[in-house]
């Protein structure tokens, strides 16, 4: 899979993935692909509802240890 852009939220807490995410997204074209990094747990659940409300395609979710990697799709 390849990555467009990476950003490293590990250790911020909610909202902080979310907005950092958001702003990433707004700068790349449709079909790149955004990776996430965080350990916050929540961010889980709220990058799931955060790829419902916006319409970016969450391609994946990972736990690896206390990290939690998510790969979105701009829409």
């Amino acid at each position: 899979m390849h990555i467009d852009k990476e950003i490293d939220t590990r250790g911020l807490n909610c909202p902080l993935p979310i907005l950092r995410a958001k702003k990433a997204l707004t700068d790349m074209t449709t079909g790149q692909l955004l990776r996430v990094v965080a350990t916050d747990p929540g961010s889980l659940r709220d990058f799931q509802a955060f790829a419902r409300q916006t319409g970016n395609e969450l391609v994946e979710q990972q736990q690896l240890g206390e990290e939690i990697v998510h790969v979105l799709r701009r829409r």
